[in-house]
Formats: C-alpha cells, sequence, structure tokens
C-alpha cells in the first residue's frame, strides 16, 4: 500500500511538472518584454480565445485572468512558481465507488467516463460526476492516449535580427574508430552563421547539451530556438533549460518540415564540401571524435563562415557581426548551470531519505514525508540539491552509492589513436589554415570583433572547450 501512495505523489508531480512546462509553453510569447501593452492584450484575447492542446492530452481553454496572472507568477518566481500546488482536500466519492469505476474501466479501456458513469448508475442507482471519475482516472494514468497536437510553427520567413530564432538539427555522420558519429547543429536564421555544431557518438540529450551548452555561453542567448520532433529535441530537459533562460521553443510539426529549409540546406553543404572528403580512408585517419570536430571547426571558420552565401549576399561571419548588440549580451556561468542541469521529483521517507536511480541520500528531517525536487549534474549524481516549494534545502548528503552518473549520461570514450600517414589531405590542409590563423591572427570562429572584451574569445564551434570527450 505505501509503495502505491509512493508511485501515485511521483505521478502527481509528474504531472504537476507537465502542467508547468504547458503554462510556459503558453506565455512565453506574452512575457515578451518588447511588446507594448496593445500588443500584450491583443495576444492575450487571441490565446484566450481558442483551444490549446492541454497537457493532458485534451483540449482546454485558458481565460485572460489566467493567462495574466501565469505571466505575473513566472516574473516573480520564475519556472518553480508555475507548478500547481497539490489541492488539499478531503474526498467526498466512497472509496469502494472509486474502486469499481477502475475496475470496470481496466475491464475494457475504451469505456469513457460517461458510459462508465452510465454504468455505476443502472448498477447502484448512482454514480460520481463525469468529471470526477475523468480525473481520477488521469490521476492512475488510465484515460486514453490521445496524441497531442505540436504548437505552430513559423513560415518561411528570415528573422528581422541576429540571434532572434536559432535553428537546431541533427544530421548522421561518418563512422569513426569504428563507431557511426552524429552532428548536432544550430544555425542563426538571419546571417546563416554556425551557432554551435558538435559531432558526438550518440544522437541523444547529452550530446545535443554538448553542442548547445557553449553556444548560449560564447554567442548568446537567442529569443526563439525552432527545433523538429526527435526524441533528443523532444526531451523534457530542453525545454527546461529554455524555460530557466527565457528562450521560446517552437517544434515542427510531423510531416510538415516549414521553415527548416535553411537548416537543411547548410546540411546539404556539409555533405557536399565536408563530408565528401571523409572518404573511408580519410575516416580511418582521424584518431577520434575530437579530431574529427577540430577538421569540422576548421571547414566552418575557414570556408563556410567567409564563403558569401548565395542568398544573403553576405559571408555568415559578417553577417552576424554586423547583427548583434556590442558588447553582446551573454549568460552568467550560474545561470548556465541552472539551465543545464536535471531534475526529478521524489518524496522522502519517513527517516529523512530519498533515492534516485539506485542511490539513496538523507535529506533534511523537515521534508519528511514531503514531495521534493531532486536537481543534479547528469554525470555527478553524488551532488544532488534538494528544493521544496521554490526554495533550496541544501545539498543531499549521499548514503548508498551505486551510480555516479544518470543512466542517460553515457560518456563517449575515445577510440583508438592511429598515426596519420603522409600524403595530402583537403581536410589536413584546411586544418592546419585554421590553427595557423589562431595563432597569427583573429580567431574566426569567436565571431566577434576585436574588442570583444576581457580579452577572452569564445569557443570555435563545434570545438569542445574541456579538451576531453563527454
Amino acid at each position: 500500500m505505501a509503495s502505491e501512495a509512493i508511485e501515485e505523489s511521483r505521478r502527481r508531480a509528474e504531472r504537476a511538472r507537465q502542467m508547468a512546462l504547458f503554462r510556459y509553453q503558453l506565455i512565453q510569447d506574452v512575457a515578451d518584454p518588447g511588446l507594448s501593452a496593445r500588443q500584450r492584450g491583443r495576444l492575450v484575447r487571441e490565446l484566450a480565445g481558442r483551444e490549446h492542446d492541454g497537457p493532458g492530452g485534451g483540449k482546454i481553454t485558458v481565460s485572460e485572468q489566467t493567462i495574466r496572472r501565469w505571466v505575473r507568477d513566472w516574473r516573480s518566481g520564475g519556472f518553480d512558481a508555475l507548478v500547481p500546488q497539490p489541492a488539499r482536500v478531503t474526498p467526498r466519492t466512497p472509496a469502494e465507488v472509486l474502486e469499481l469505476a477502475v475496475a470496470l474501466k481496466k475491464e475494457n479501456p475504451a469505456r469513457t467516463a460517461v458510459q462508465i458513469s452510465r454504468i455505476l448508475r443502472a448498477q447502484s442507482g448512482w454514480s460520481p460526476g463525469e468529471r470526477t471519475l475523468q480525473r481520477h482516472f488521469a490521476r492512475l494514468e488510465l484515460n486514453r492516449v490521445i496524441e497531442a497536437r505540436p504548437a505552430p510553427v513559423p513560415g518561411r520567413f528570415e528573422a528581422d535580427r541576429c540571434n532572434e530564432l536559432w535553428t537546431g538539427d541533427a544530421l548522421h555522420g561518418p563512422v569513426i574508430t569504428g563507431r557511426k558519429t552524429y552532428l548536432f547543429a544550430f544555425l542563426d536564421d538571419k546571417s546563416r552563421a554556425v551557432m554551435a555544431a558538435r559531432f558526438g557518438f550518440s544522437e541523444d540529450t547529452v550530446r545535443l547539451a554538448a553542442a548547445l551548452r557553449p553556444a548560449l555561453a560564447s554567442r548568446g542567448v537567442p529569443a526563439s530556438v525552432y527545433v523538429d520532433n526527435g526524441s533528443a529535441f523532444v526531451d523534457s530537459w530542453l525545454l527546461r533549460a529554455c524555460a530557466s533562460l527565457g528562450i521560446k521553443l517552437v517544434h515542427s510539426q510531423p510531416g510538415r518540415p516549414e521553415g527548416r529549409g535553411k537548416i537543411e540546406r547548410f546540411f546539404r553543404t556539409v555533405r557536399d564540401q565536408f563530408l565528401v572528403e571523409v572518404t573511408q580512408e580519410a575516416a580511418a585517419r582521424i584518431s577520434g571524435l575530437a579530431e574529427l570536430n577540430r577538421l569540422f571547426t576548421a571547414w566552418v571558420e575557414t570556408v563556410y563562415h567567409v564563403t558569401t552565401h548565395s542568398e544573403t549576399g553576405q559571408p555568415p561571419l559578417a553577417r552576424w557581426r554586423e547583427g548583434i548588440p556590442v558588447p553582446l549580451p551573454l549568460p552568467t556561468p550560474a545561470q548556465l548551470r541552472e539551465a543545464f542541469l536535471w531534475s526529478a521529483h521524489r518524496t522522502v521517507t519517513k527517516t529523512a531519505t530519498v533515492s534516485l536511480h539506485g542511490n539513496t541520500y538523507q535529506v533534511d528531517q523537515l521534508l519528511a514525508g514531503r514531495k521534493v525536487e531532486l536537481v543534479f549534474d547528469p554525470f555527478d549524481l553524488r551532488a544532488v540539491e534538494v528544493r521544496h516549494g521554490g526554495r533550496p534545502f541544501g545539498p543531499a548528503a549521499p548514503f548508498t552509492i551505486g551510480r555516479h552518473a544518470h543512466p542517460k549520461a553515457r560518456p563517449e570514450q575515445p577510440g583508438c589513436q592511429r598515426p596519420s600517414p603522409t600524403g595530402i589531405s583537403y581536410l589536413d590542409l584546411i586544418g592546419g589554415a585554421h590553427d595557423r590563423q589562431l595563432g597569427e591572427t583573429i580567431n574566426y570562429a569567436a565571431l566577434f570583433g576585436p574588442a570583444a572584451g576581457a580579452g577572452q574569445l569564445p569557443a570555435p564551434a563545434g570545438q569542445d572547450t574541456t579538451g576531453e570527450d563527454q
């Protein structure tokens, strides 16, 4: 019985988190500080006047007053303020009636709440309300699965300014050291400059973060990010990161890739000009991911970024530099760290312990029996922060640690090192040219002018600033 209660608490916490993500997606346009009062009012009325795909899959409407309240909550308390607090009510429907309703639902999952209400009235002369049954089924995850439709996507257009919109996608790359690679890339819509690009051995959330985090630290925070519905891009981590930094996240509709032409055109250029050179023999000479990313960065900075684009009539690097504010506002290290943390909700036991992926942690005794949020770096489960009601409650003390990293946080092991044979290689030539430019002049990858500030230039696109493969 206790395990069922704990599982039910976890489900409630997850539903609350999904509701908070839904609220943020709904208000992210309204919260734009650049809107006038008239524009904001028109947008609020438009949102209140139509139906939305709710977190449970059904259609819901939201009043103007509620939308404005959510915006005020987000501005005052951030994402945590959008998480609904559990209602404290005394159940009025007898437990045995709800158990019978659940049994009827499990007996035939196609039965709706309306149908089960009819059966209960026919059997006993009385039934709870249909909404009561629907909420109870939703809590137990017995409601029928309804395919949710993604948010509307922008059509074919060009952003008005640089860093207004980044488009991201993944491209299948060559086989290096016996393993398939994948390229995560983000393109600035206005300039077509490469904001982020990194090859990895997996097409997952961790590799996406490895590409995106350095870009945000050196290129700034875009107003919007437009991505497809790949598993890495629909992970709740990405939405949490965007919500933390105030980025509007938009997904394209399956089968309707409008607005994705620029990133697809860039990938075609990558295939025609870079991957075409990574022949089987060339791939055999590449020692691992670090070298592949170094060569790709060299091609981006010495070839792609300085070549006049056929649509804009300008080199992507020059167009981006002309369009960014000086100095470029950058997120602080603390803001980036918070955005790229993962989180999970757990119920604290009576002995003030919580479990996370097989590990056990000791928390504050005051939290016993309460639902808390555990915030952590997926690569280091020894350091876990505890939060409750949007307030920090210090670190969770490791009690039993059997797993040091999240199951999804699989590090990329560098492959065996292979000696490079003598001979002419196009990739080696552009790599050498890039290295000479770094030593003699300005680092093109910085995408900054000489007055970047503090004498420090951002890392090139696709280059791992740590010097290690994650």
